[in-house]
């Protein structure tokens, strides 16, 4: 697996900078996504940011001596900077700064250089934190620093500034700064710069209880939650991630202690990543808590070569809705931490496909944002799965579940990229029957579907399949797993939850009290959608308004489809009204949108409707799309739909390909764009022998329309084989629809047709009652008497009721228009 490395943050990078600097490091990375970082020049030390908006670096501060820097952060308006380090000579030796202290914490005024005030000067390493809340660009008039000690205590200083003399920040009260006990007692913390939040781990009688802490504005700082962790910590010594570049720590001995990591993002996911001591000559093993999910899965991989080179310790890389898992030279993981529940949907490579470009060997820390942080060069790059080589291993993997994974991972992170999803699509065209444990073309029309609405934004998260597959029961070739279920985490503060943490409580509900699943599928629609069709083809009809309502939201689809369609389309679809496609269409507006309204809270309707009509609409345009790109592989740009000639092998193959789309759609229950089955059957008519025609009729494979049955009669003449063919087409009609298409064919099998449904409808509720016959037989052309006594009843029926030829379709059909069929029938069938 390949990355793509952006924004890497070395000295070359920094272009206003006289040279470029060997001593030239990353100290930390704030909110902003601004880069502080240092370098030493004539014996000074140099503070500079590099503005990652403007691209531009600024000079912060210099201290006139060669100083070893632990920690430094810088607030929001680069107004103070808080800098932790330790003084040493060249030759690396330390100068005591007082008596009894070996780190010194600093906090400088920068706007304009004035004062420096000592935080800190301890026997102990420190390292500094500003807060960056969400507030507005004016400037703020208290600021917050974190300080955490190496003496396992973090402490947070409330510092007051005032503005003197235009734009001079100065420090109000700077001998008596407040200052508050965050957390004591912990063995291990990771800091999330985006989110403002401490993790931390404190051993309670042997246990290893997660907490974390969410800083935010009015607030000062709030206890989210505590959940317990089954994992192996010691109080041997003081774990830190993210909390900026530590030049301090030993990386050799730090490699083989255990490495942990909480992963989080706005659809409410929270994990915990942990691998124990790392020895390359034993089993290696990491655990992942899904603790949105409430379970830990514990993975044991294959190795790779036992020539490959080995990393100093398993990297987990924070990648949004996944996580990488990796030991270079060995195996590549991609954990789908959004949708954990099948493993297939998550990656699991090792050997060549699991190389990764340019990844050090050495362990990375992973920011927020895709960031990774090499604190032993003190470069920080953005990792970025790269799209081309997952699409390549998409065409090369041999396995259904690499396919599934792959698919996924494509969907998920090019969602936004037209392009790619064209690859995708031109690739299920061209392997349609290789995937043997999922339908492709199911599997690309819900996944691409939920993705395109965004879910994080959506709160759709968990009413929105995301998948066609609903099990997963086939081994993974080259890994080992278990699944166990965990305690859930407590949640501390339950009120007044905002975003991520009330999805993320949702997530715990739902886990703690078993609701069941409550994605949308099209099933509850079927019986509905099935009575309208039976009603129409019988000529009930239903109330017009609701009719009317069903079949304006079908329009509302189809012009939103259209209205974000650019180019024109290729296969003659949409050129028709479809009746039952719109139908099928609006119930399920309908019934997505009031699926939606029951679960979503806060949405707004109009916001909620847009979503519904763009998640049908990217169902009917994903279809589109895959019989499209095997319209253009076959060439067949100039189609029109005929059904007067003999069909190429380029057409059979697209009719096979839309026999697929429809098995696909069918079990789904999703709705087809108009025009789909009467293109459907054109390609039957000219690609299959009339036998296997009629039996894919039968068998729902090819549906009959007005638009396709109508054309047929036209555009095919009267041979032996066509004469069958309308027969045969005309005989498997509802009963209006037989009776108005038979109009349309001027030959006497049309004319029996038309005379049998006439009598059948006469006769269905008829009574035969002994009578005398008062129909003057001298009328008749042919003296046939048994003909004659069945007209003589038509005829009879027929004066007694006149109402029975108000219905539409039965204009001049009576009695006497089924005599002269009959007989008509009867010569042609004698030869006569």
């Amino acid at each position: 697996m390949h990355y793509t490395y952006t924004e890497k943050y070395t000295s070359e990078q920094y272009n206003n900078l006289e040279n470029n600097y060997d001593s030239l490091r990353v100290l930390n990375v704030e909110r902003n996504g601004n880069v502080i970082y240092t370098y030493k020049d004539k014996g000074n030390t140099f503070f500079g940011v590099y503005d990652c908006q403007t691209r531009q670096n600024e000079l912060l501060y210099s201290f006139e001596t060669n100083l070893q820097v632990i920690s430094c952060s810088v607030n929001r308006e680069r107004t103070l900077l808080a800098v932790s380090l330790v003084q040493s000579t060249e030759e690396g030796r330390r100068n005591e700064l007082q008596p009894g202290s070996k780190c010194l914490t600093l906090l400088v005024e920068i706007h304009p250089i004035n004062n420096v005030k000592v935080l800190k000067a301890v026997d102990s390493y420190i390292w500094v934190q500003f807060l960056y809340p969400h507030v507005d660009n004016h400037p703020l008039s208290e600021q917050r620093l974190l300080l955490i000690s190496e003496e396992k205590y973090i402490e947070q200083f409330h510092i007051q500034v005032i503005q003197e003399d235009g734009n001079k920040v100065v420090i109000r009260n700077p001998g008596h700064l407040p200052r508050d006990r965050v957390a004591e007692d912990f063995v291990w913390a990771q800091w999330d710069m985006l989110e403002q939040r401490l993790y931390y781990i404190d051993l309670k009688k042997s246990r290893s209880i997660l907490k974390c802490i969410q800083f935010s504005v009015p607030e000062n700082f709030t206890l989210m939650f505590e959940a317990p962790l089954d994992i192996s910590l010691n109080d041997s010594g003081l774990k830190l991630v993210n909390f900026g570049c530590d030049y301090l720590q030993d990386q050799e001995k730090l490699s083989t202690h255990p490495t942990l990591c909480v992963f989080s993002n706005k659809t409410g996911i929270l994990c915990v990543c942990y691998s124990p001591e790392f020895d390359p000559r034993k089993q290696i093993t990491y655990s992942v808590f899904y603790f949105h999910k409430g379970y830990r899965k514990t993975f044991t991989p294959a190795l790779g070569s036992v020539d490959s080179h080995v990393a100093k310790g398993l990297t987990f890389l924070n990648l949004d809705y996944y996580v990488a898992v990796c030991l270079p030279g060995h195996f590549f993981h991609l954990l789908d931490i959004q949708h954990p529940d099948l493993i297939c949907h998550s990656l699991f490579m090792t050997g060549k496909n699991a190389t990764i470009d340019l990844l050090p060997p050495s362990p990375l820390q992973s920011l927020p944002g895709a960031l990774v942080l090499d604190g032993s060069s003190g470069t920080l790059s953005r990792a970025l799965l790269d799209l081309p080589h997952l699409l390549q291993l998409l065409w090369e993997s041999p396995l259904d579940c690499e396919k599934m994974a792959l698919l996924h991972c494509a969907l998920a992170c090019g969602r936004h990229s037209p392009l790619l999803e064209t690859q995708v699509i031109q690739w299920i065209s061209e392997n349609i029957s290789t995937c043997h444990s999922f339908d492709l073309i199911q599997e690309i029309l819900v996944a691409s579907s939920y993705w395109s609405i965004q879910p994080e934004r959506s709160n759709a998260d968990e009413l929105l399949p995301h998948s066609s597959v609903l099990s997963w029961n086939t081994d993974i070739p080259g890994l080992t797993f278990v699944t166990e279920e965990i305690a859930l985490p407590l949640m501390k503060q339950v009120h007044s939850l905002t975003d991520d943490w009330a999805k993320l409580n949702h997530s715990l509900d739902c886990v703690k009290y078993a609701k069941p699943h409550l994605h949308y599928n099209n099933s509850v629609i079927r019986r509905e959608w099935n009575n309208l069709v039976s009603e129409e083809n019988r000529g009930k009809r239903r109330s017009a308004a609701y009719v009317r309502n069903i079949l304006d939201n079908a329009n509302k689809v189809i012009s939103n489809l259209e209205a974000r369609r650019l180019e024109p389309r290729l296969a003659p679809l949409f050129q028709e009204e479809d009746r039952h496609q719109r139908l099928l269409m609006g119930l399920m507006v309908s019934e997505l949108r009031d699926h939606l309204l029951g679960h979503l809270q806060g949405v707004d309707k109009k916001e909620l409707e847009q979503m519904v009509l763009d998640y049908i609409s990217k169902l009917l345009d994903l279809i589109c799309s895959i019989l499209e790109a095997s319209w253009r592989k076959h060439e067949l740009h100039s189609w029109t739909l005929h059904f007067d000639r003999r069909g190429s092998a380029a057409e059979f193959a697209v009719f096979h390909l839309m026999a697929r789309i429809l098995e696909a759609t069918n079990s789904l229950f999703l709705p087809l764009p108009p025009g789909f089955h009467t293109l459907h059957m054109a390609l039957g008519v000219q690609c299959l022998p009339l036998h296997n025609l009629l039996h894919h009729i039968d068998d729902g494979v090819l549906l009959l329309t007005e638009t396709a049955v109508t054309r047929l009669m036209k555009d095919l003449d009267n041979t032996e084989r066509n004469e069958k063919l309308k027969f045969s087409i005309i005989a498997r009609l509802p009963l209006l629809l037989g009776q108005k298409i038979s109009q349309l064919w001027d030959h006497p099998m049309s004319s029996s047709i038309i005379s049998r449904n006439h009598v059948k409808r006469l006769l269905q509720d008829h009574k035969k009652q002994p009578r005398e016959s008062v129909i003057d037989k001298t009328s008749f052309r042919v003296e046939f008497l048994p003909l004659n006594y069945f007209i003589d009843i038509l005829t009879a029926i027929e004066s007694s009721n006149p109402a029975l030829y108000a219905c539409e379709g039965h204009d001049n059909v009576d009695a006497k228009f089924v005599e002269e069929a009959a007989l008509k029938h009867t010569t042609m069938l004698l030869g006569l």
